[in-house]
């Protein structure tokens, strides 16, 4: 079975001339990652352990809006990296020469935007990020959207820019829901599947539960994203920091669906890795 990761962070310690941005460490405890820097190297022994093929980084909000460590990772293993980059939301022309630039760099799949943060988090409705969506759905640059609580807004703009892929983080779920809190948030989110361009990431799924690996209570959760999407639309990913420091391990996370949840093979394939290789266009080989 192909493995492909959708989201991991990657980052390099602060320094004076790497500065993080205000704030930074308090994020990084308050969303349960570990502190200490993490390489891609070391992403790629756990990912070799595992058995993952590939890892999309999504560059840490710490570091800003930089890729530089993204693009050295694909640099040096293109086969096994890709990147969702960041841009400035709030900054249209500067956004708009980023994406231009990502969208003849073989290494950018696409791009990653949030909505869940004080500072960021009424982009989407007061204008603000109006500029990105037609010039996305132009230039053919799938886009990760973490945005809990705009769930409308997002069927509003997929229903008007049909050619452009969303791809829905962590099923939706607002942060630090657990357990049966989910239920809500997983269900708006499954009722987007009436958009054909709409897709969700399956991801990060033992920090919604209290309860012990495999975190059997929240099974029924994903499986009612599974039925509502189908399992073309619904993509593996582990957010590895935010669980490598509570005992689960990657091979855990892959395990957690194919062994201890009741998925069938071909729904396996999808989630796994086939259904996020073929929206952002990076074949399967061999």
């Amino acid at each position: 079975m192909f493995v492909v990761d959708t989201q991991i962070h990657i980052w390099k310690e602060e320094t004076p001339d790497r500065p993080w941005v205000p704030g930074a460490r308090e994020r990084i405890r308050l969303n349960g990652h570990r502190e200490d820097p993490f390489s891609y190297e070391e992403a790629l022994e756990l990912m070799d352990e595992a058995g993952v093929n590939r890892a999309l980084i999504l560059p840490p909000s710490w570091e800003g809006d930089r890729i530089d460590y993204a693009l050295e990772a694909c640099e040096a293993h293109p086969d096994r990296f890709g990147i969702m980059a960041r841009i400035p939301q709030n900054k249209p022309e500067e956004g708009k020469a980023m994406l231009r630039d990502f969208a003849q760099n073989p290494h950018v799949k696409g791009t990653r935007l949030t909505f869940h943060r004080p500072q960021d988090r009424n982009w989407m409705i007061d204008g603000t990020n109006d500029w990105y969506w037609p010039i996305a759905e132009e230039l053919g640059i799938p886009t990760m959207v973490h945005a809990p609580i705009w769930k409308r807004e997002l069927g509003e703009i997929a229903a008007k820019h049909p050619e452009l892929k969303i791809i829905i983080d962590h099923m939706g779920i607002m942060a630090r829901c657990v357990d049966d809190a989910i239920g809500y948030w997983v269900s708006e989110t499954a009722d987007l599947h009436v958009h054909p361009n709409i897709y969700v990431k399956v991801s990060a799924l033992p920090g919604y539960s209290t309860q012990p690996f495999p975190n059997g209570n929240i099974q029924k959760y994903v499986r009612e994203m599974v039925d509502k999407m189908g399992p073309q639309r619904c993509f593996y990913g582990t957010d590895i920091t935010r669980l490598l420091g509570h005992g689960i391990t990657y091979t855990d996370t892959i395990e957690q669906f194919t062994k201890h949840w009741d998925f069938t093979p071909e729904e396996l394939e999808w989630i796994m890795g086939r259904g996020i290789s073929e929206v952002l266009n990076w074949p399967i080989e061999g």
